[in-house]
């Protein structure tokens, strides 16, 4: 030490000069550096430097000569258990290990200046410069270790080549590339013509759409001429089939009344569900009653239908479900079915309220609902006000505008960002109203004046402004009574015109202020109704529907309309097509038309009698884009007049709660910008929605293997309108190989005999011929009908020659394959146990599949299964397999485990098996094509093996010249191994609970270095069909606590206003009415909603990706943490997309380095920002027809006060129920 006690004495620490360097000779090392001398280390002649740790060199550290060698006690060095663990106690440290206790040191208060020197030292620097030197020690045994680069370089070269070897003897990609070399004089390579592409793809589109048109105006016209010659009959009795009665019978055996004898037969068309194709039947909604004079005429009437809907089935095969919705409120379907009733047995389904019947029933409009929240609406009278507002907005559709008003004294919006404007009524719009809605609360007084006025003036506003729907425009007033009748608001607003119609709604018992209510309507050109219970909401709201046709009914104007896509939630099957189908193919949409009636007695009230209208399967329709002329990467999609989705690939309309696929809140309400969302200025988006045709390029950044794995494309456009719909088409072509198509012929006898072979399969759910359209045709597979058609048993056939051909050739060059690889498999020295399947797929949609091993032994039973979606070829996309050896160099091999379920992982949770995958090309006249994909399926265990043989060095290995480690082992506890490919998902790992894990979710701390050095970069992706969870706040349960006064307080309180308004609202007649009965579950239900407070809710997400940049080969480097730094070596492995990484195993950074996901982060907005994009109106197109006024129109009937009036029956039946209920309790 040096004379002032606090600096250190390099000498006496062996030193040199330079504090930061060692003097050799000082230290006890040899005259090399990296060599231990006994003697200068104060040991005898028996010294043996293994012992106190040391390695063979003096820069390395032996654990197990620490301590743990055959003669070594870990204790007398002061080791745990563990050798990298410490015992403070047996290191005479103090409590905490990196202390030191100077008694169990074995020094005195006097003896501590006697052992350091002559001249005393402070306690507290002495007890320092113990740490630094033990410190001093750690860093130093920690920094020796190295790990050499060479090594690793070695390893990762033997790995390629074991690796090229199998999977190029397994695949037999040599032999296949080589059968495309000798074809190549007669095949021809040509360029994709996008224009031509989408002009020709949009005509076969518009033909479909409009032939299923054609049907629906004939049943339209079938309708109103069936109501023209049919005279109501007031006792008409009339038997029916009621689909939810069909072939029930009772406890005789005796067929129920409405239920006789129905036969159904499954039928393919119409998803595998039971059918009548020579009947329609009707349903009948629980509220409405069967046997309603009005409701047996409009039934008798409509079987007139039935001829219509078989006439139309066979002209066009293709139609799916036709049917009639009609105004009284049944439902006439085709073919007829069993209707399946919800779990409590009831058939809430009302065809009213379906978008297709209310866009065909009205043009669009512009409503305000403005609804009374004073004092005197409390209790059952909120309730019914609130499920009014809902059931108005579930009428509503994207071409509708809307708002909501709550007044007292003042004027309140119930959104405040949307004051002053409406917005579009599109699903998200609509249930974000919903949700503020049902948070009203009641207080104040009434006063409706200012409300009305600012209503007039939004309408106004928007109609100058050329805003909203520029058509219809209404308000709707719910409220329990109006004291005036604001006769100098309409003059100053809307007399004489009264385009603005007002339709009110008088809620709860109370009739005094009924008159009022009621001249506010009808003085309006709207419709007044009363709404005493919870019951009487649904009918009438559809009253104003019914209003606002009249013009149109009267002018006779048969709009066509085509609704947004939608998910049939009301089929029985509908959780198994979830599981089965392509999310963004689940949908469909409608096209309809309202029939009126033709009669003259009628006409100037505008009778509407109905919707009639057909379903159609997006799917159905995007099959006529075929993807074999798309390309792996390339897509078609629809869109609205309104920029949103009807099909495209990226759509996800479901989400997963729990182990349930649901349809997410806004699922068809996704604009294009959110999926195509490179197109930042929207100019693809603004362009389709206007009708144009054109073209646009994007750079883009893509994802696959469900969102993991990026990748950079570059996209061309093409996109036109669909003539008669609201429609445009899309099409997207990516640069490179998507643009070429290579084509070859061979005879049909030829390709024939190869397109029978075993191991081949086609395309499932492309259409290489239509089976659909003769219905004898629909019992043969898509293979079974190709090879029917080519052998002239099914002439009548239509088959798409191109693809038929393709897939003949394809047949043909492949068949080698196949007796390769039975020779293969019969060779069995020669098979390696862990090679399961060998595969290939070609542009064609042909699979070839050879299994080498059997279903017992087989990892990955799974794969290439039907049931395996993401590795077939689907309507919607080429296998994950295919489209990753696309984006890889020809010839190299890429290697990955998918992203898979959690049924095809083994027990630790990694995934089983590895797919090595290649692409093969063809060449002609200059050009290079894409022809296909093969490869090979590998159990995760034959690749470790693999492996942790080539990086294992015995002890007797040749160190000389190496500077690190030596020998060397990934099995060894000093170092842990990853084999990592190219979007940093561990592949092997001696923990398997790691495999299939991103590795920077493993180790951030080399991740983070990586990054930093550019080895593996970052992309941003983003998801603005996100579903994320939403806390709620809620108040503190805590507070009762404070004071037992406060509980007792709150009960009495509840108790007095609670009776308070049950003497004020009591009826004794509301006794027979079950709305308090209702309210009830409904509260009960509510709260209990609420207690979900982690329900997902839509959301926009960003999420990272990761891609290796080929051109750095290695990499390693020291990382600082704490008092240790951890070594590792990266290592590309040539001829393949894979790295191999060693880390030293002993240095724990987490601390330092937290580790990195791929978990998506919601996007958060502030709330101005939030605002701005809740109410900005995007570019949309308008539709073509408005029918807003007509001057016949008989506004006189403007509705009236709704009476309890039951039928004896209808009350007999009524009072025995209860009675039994009674009985029975």
């Amino acid at each position: 030490m040096s004379s002032s006690g606090d600096t250190v004495d390099q000498g006496r620490m062996g030193l040199a000069p330079r504090a930061d360097t060692v003097d050799q000779g000082r230290m006890g090392l040899g005259t090399r550096a990296n060599t231990v001398d006994p003697s200068r280390m104060g040991l005898g002649p028996w010294a043996d430097p293994g012992r106190i740790g040391l390695g063979p060199t003096a820069d390395t550290v032996d654990q197990g000569r620490m301590g743990l060698g055959p003669w070594a006690d870990p204790g007398r060095i002061g080791l745990g258990p563990r050798a990298d663990t410490v015992d403070p106690g047996r290191m005479k440290l103090g409590p905490r290990a990196d202390t030191v206790d100077p008694y169990r040191m074995g020094l005195g208060s006097g003896e501590v200046t006697n052992r350091l020197g002559p001249r005393g030292t402070p306690a507290g620097l002495r007890l320092g410069l113990w740490i630094l030197c033990f410190s001093w020690f750690c860093f130093t045994a920690h920094a020796q270790m190295k790990i050499p680069p060479e090594t690793v370089q070695v390893w990762a070269n033997i790995l390629s080549v074991q690796l090229r070897k199998a999977t190029t003897r397994y695949s037999g990609a040599n032999i296949l590339q080589k059968k495309f070399r000798d074809v190549e004089s007669i095949i021809k390579i040509a360029d994709i013509d996008g224009r031509a592409q989408v002009r020709e793809f949009s005509e076969d589109i518009e033909r479909m759409l409009g032939s299923k048109m054609k049907s629906v105006k004939r049943l339209a016209e079938s309708a109103e001429d069936a109501d023209l010659y049919h005279e109501f009959n007031k006792t008409l009795q009339f038997d029916y089939y009621n689909s939810m009665l069909v072939n029930t019978v009772d406890e005789d055996g005796n067929f129920i009344e409405l239920g006789g004898e129905f036969p159904l037969e499954e039928n393919e068309h119409f998803n595998n569900l039971p059918v009548n194709t020579m009947q329609s039947d009707v349903q009948v909604p629980t509220n409405v009653y069967n046997k309603d004079p009005y409701i047996l005429n409009g039934i008798y009437m409509s079987e007139a239908l039935n001829d219509v809907f078989i006439n139309n089935f066979q002209k066009d095969p293709t139609l799916t479900w036709q049917y009639f919705g009609s105004s009284s409120g049944f439902f006439r379907i085709y073919p007829g079915i069993k209707w399946t009733p919800d779990s409590n047995g009831v058939a809430a389904f009302d065809c009213r309220n379906r978008n297709w019947y209310i866009q065909a029933a009205t043009s669009p409009k512009d409503i305000i609902i403005v609804v009374d929240i004073s004092g005197s609406m409390k209790g059952l009278k909120m309730t019914i006000a609130k499920h009014t507002i809902n059931t108005i907005l579930d009428t509503l559709g994207e071409n509708d505008f809307v708002n909501v008003i709550a007044y007292t004294d003042y004027v309140r919006y119930v959104e405040p960002c949307f004051k002053g404007t409406l917005v579009q009524a599109d699903l998200d719009n609509r249930e974000h109203f919903k949700v503020l809605v049902d948070e009203l609360h009641v207080k104040g007084e009434g006063k409706v004046a200012k409300a009305m006025k600012e209503s007039f003036k939004i309408l106004n506003e928007a109609a100058t402004k050329g805003q909203g729907s520029l058509c219809n425009q209404a308000i709707m007033l719910i409220t329990d009574g109006a004291m005036e009748d604001f006769k100098d608001v309409f003059e100053e607003f809307n007399w004489p015109d009264r385009r603005v119609r007002l339709f009110t709604y008088l809620i709860g018992r109370e009739m005094t202020f009924a008159d009022n209510t009621k001249w506010i309507a009808c003085n309006n050109k709207g419709y007044y109704t009363h709404i005493s219970t919870l019951a009487d909401v649904q009918e009438n709201v559809m009253e104003y529907l019914h209003v606002l046709s009249r013009p149109m009914v009267i002018n006779h104007n048969h709009d066509i309309i085509w609704t947004e896509a939608y998910m049939d939630t009301v089929l029985p099957n509908t959780k198994e097509l979830f599981a089965t189908k392509s999310q963004s193919l689940l949908l469909m949409t409608s096209v309809a038309m309202p029939v009126f009636s033709k009669k003259k007695e009628t006409l100037s009230h505008g009778i509407l009698l109905g919707v009639v209208g057909s379903d159609i399967p997006l799917l159905e329709v995007m099959k006529l884009a075929p993807r074999y002329r798309l390309g792996p990467h390339g897509y078609a999609f629809l869109i609205t007049n309104n920029g949103y989705i009807l099909a495209h690939p990226d759509l996800r309309p479901l989400y997963k709660d729990g182990k349930k696929l649901k349809p997410k809140p806004n699922y068809n309400s996704v604009d294009l910008a959110e999926v195509e969302w490179e197109d930042i200025d929207e100019t693809l988006r603004t362009a389709m929605v206007k009708g144009e045709m054109g073209t646009l390029s994007l750079n883009v950044r893509a994802s696959v293997d469900k969102a993991k794995r990026p990748l950079f494309l570059t996209n061309d456009y093409f996109y036109t309108t669909i003539n008669e719909t609201p429609f445009s088409f899309g099409m997207v072509l990516t640069r490179g190989h998507g643009q070429l198509m290579f084509m070859g012929t061979v005879s049909v006898e030829e390709g024939l005999h190869d397109l029978t072979s075993p191991d081949l399969s086609i395309a499932a759910e492309w259409t290489y011929c239509e089976t659909d359209i003769d219905p004898h045709h629909r019992k043969y597979s898509q293979l079974q009908a190709v090879i029917r058609y080519l052998q002239g048993k099914e002439p009548d056939l239509e088959c798409d020659e191109v693809l038929v051909q393709q897939t003949l050739f394809d047949a043909v060059v492949t068949a080698p394959l196949e007796a390769y690889w039975q020779a293969i498999m019969l060779n069995a020295s020669g098979m390696e146990a862990g090679v399961e399947a060998a595969f290939l797929g070609t542009r064609s949609g042909i699979i070839r599949l050879t299994r080498y091993t059997g279903m017992e032994t087989r990892v990955a039973k799974k794969f290439l299964t039907p049931a395996d979606k993401d590795n077939l070829f689907t309507v919607d996309h080429f296998p994950l397999w295919y489209r990753l050896a696309m984006e890889n160099p020809p010839g190299r091999f890429l290697y990955y485990m998918p992203v898979e379920d959690n049924d095809n992982k083994d027990q630790t949770g990694a995934s089983k098996y590895v797919i090595a995958v290649t692409a093969v090309t063809v060449s002609s006249g200059g050009k290079t094509a894409m022809a296909g994909a093969i490869g090979v399926q590998m159990s995760l265990e034959m690749l470790e093996k693999r492996l942790w043989a080539i990086t294992f060095q015995p002890n007797d290995t040749d160190c000389t010249g190496v500077e690190g480690l030596c020998p060397l082992s990934c099995q060894s506890v000093d170092v842990n191994c990853f084999l990592v490919d190219s979007n940093g998902f561990i592949i092997v790992s001696k923990e398997r609970s790691e495999v299939g894990r991103f590795f920077g979710e493993v180790d951030g701390s080399v991740m983070t270095a990586l990054i930093k050095s550019g080895m593996f970069k970052k992309v941003s992706l983003y998801d603005y069909q996100g579903m994320c969870r939403s806390g709620h706040s809620h108040s503190s349960n805590a507070r009762p606590l404070l004071s037992p006064f406060y509980g007792l307080a709150t009960v009495i309180k509840w108790f007095f206003s609670h009776m308070l308004m049950f003497l004020l609202e009591f009826n004794f007649c509301g006794l027979w009415h079950s709305d308090y009965v209702v309210d009830a579950k409904a509260g009960y239900h509510t709260s209990h909603k609420a207690k979900k407070v982690d329900a997902l809710q839509p959301c926009d997400t960003e999420y990272p990706g990761f891609m290796y940049d080929s051109s750095i080969r290695e990499t390693n480097s020291l990382i600082k943490c704490g008092r240790c730094q951890k070594m590792f070596v990266v290592q590309a492995v040539p001829e393949s997309n894979l790295v191999l990484m060693v880390v030293q195993a002993d240095c724990d950074c987490s601390r330092q380095y937290s580790s990195i996901t791929l978990e998506p982060k919601e996007v958060k907005y502030n709330a101005s920002v939030k605002c701005n994009r809740m109410k900005s109106q995007k570019v949309r197109r308008r539709p073509n027809s408005c029918h807003a006024y007509h001057p016949k129109e008989d506004a006189k009937d403007c509705g009236g006060a709704s009476e309890i009036s039951l039928s004896v029956a209808l009350f007999l039946a009524s009072l025995a129920t209860s009675l039994a209920l009674c009985r029975w309790t």
